[in-house]
């Protein structure tokens, strides 16, 4: 009961956030755009209009999987946005090219986030196992341990919040900026993106309500 009280916000605002992208995806794929252009041209179009000339743009199988892969210099688009014209693709296709362009211009959130990668996959993976081994043994020592490698999982989902945010913002701007889309479909892309956006920050207040139950627990033992 009292892990439910920590994480019962988050976890209802992740339920919705899931509907809401997907029913927001759905909605704008059925809307196709004023110039008829595809996901991956509108991919294409982005990047050479600023420069960037040496990332590739991929079709990659399935649903909502598109993203921007810094290391590879790939920006992969799923089946549902690299062929398809509707206002729903292009957004994605732009926010994905949002992140190209922050990696190349040396956007910090973002080259702190690809720092911590490394680091915010061993904790994902180590921390609750040190954590549950700090509270069978009653170690107050490796129940800290584990909260300190947890923390470091908070931090990667609250340095991804201004990198998601700034790439939407900077899709919408970029659409408009070269005429791809009309005054009429920027509210349309908005709401493609920012129901996204939701996602991001329920997970990060899932992250961060895990974090604080833990850390009561922690409270707990050292009481003990």
């Amino acid at each position: 009961m009292g892990y439910l009280i920590f994480i019962l916000p988050a976890l209802l605002l992740s339920i919705y956030a899931q509907f809401k992208v997907k029913s927001t995806f759905n909605k704008y794929s059925s809307v196709r755009s004023m110039k008829g252009i595809t996901g991956r041209d509108v991919a294409y179009n982005l990047l050479r209009n600023n420069g960037i000339n040496n990332v590739n743009v991929e079709a990659i199988r399935g649903s909502l999987t598109d993203h921007y892969d810094p290391s590879a210099h790939v920006l992969r688009l799923s089946e549902t946005v690299y062929d398809n014209d509707s206002i729903a693709a292009i957004g994605v296709a732009a926010h994905e090219v949002g992140h190209a362009i922050q990696h190349q211009q040396g956007y910090k959130p973002m080259e702190i986030r690809q720092k911590i990668v490394p680091v915010t996959n061993f904790a994902s993976t180590a921390s609750f196992p040190i954590l549950l081994i700090g509270l069978i043994f009653a170690s107050t020592d490796l129940i800290m341990v584990g909260i300190l490698l947890f923390s470091a999982v908070v931090l990667f989902h609250l340095v991804t919040l201004p990198v998601e945010f700034n790439a939407s913002n900077r899709a919408v701007l970029q659409l408009s900026q070269i005429g791809l889309i009309s005054n009429q479909e920027v509210p349309m892309v908005k709401k493609v993106l920012g129901a996204a956006a939701l996602t991001y920050v329920a997970a990060a207040l899932s992250a961060i309500a895990n974090l604080l139950y833990y850390l009561a627990i922690f409270a707990g033992s050292s009481d003990n």
